[in-house]
């Protein structure tokens, strides 16, 4: 039963950092909290996808919230997610560093068969 709940955080917690908007909402918050009344002009979205993907994020436990009367405030709750992002990008830097050598070896492969 464990091992499910586990799984499904999982799930829940890549599957919010699976769309570039929100990867770029996060960026954006890692500056600092921000309201969302600064959060929408800083982003070419309508305001009902701006609010959909931070309650996504929010529901993943990725960002924490404060309302203050009218204003709503979001905060990054765990910088741990910084940390899984930079792994993420090790693991696709070394992608394009083998796609890269291997581009290297069929160009001389090809420039040799000239």
């Amino acid at each position: 039963m464990v091992e499910k709940t586990i799984s499904d955080l999982r799930i829940k917690i890549f599957s919010a950092l699976s769309d570039p908007t929100r990867l770029e909402l996060l960026e954006y918050l890692s500056g600092g909290e921000r309201c969302v009344c600064e959060i929408l002009p800083a982003f070419q979205r309508s305001q009902s996808t701006v609010s959909k993907h931070l309650n996504i994020l929010y529901e993943a436990g990725i960002l924490d919230r404060k309302i203050d009367g009218k204003r709503t405030v979001y905060l990054i709750k765990d910088p741990q997610v910084f940390d899984l992002i930079r792994h993420v990008d090790s693991m696709a830097l070394k992608q394009i560093s083998h796609l890269a050598e291997a581009g290297r070896i069929l160009e001389k492969s090809l420039s040799n068969g000239r």
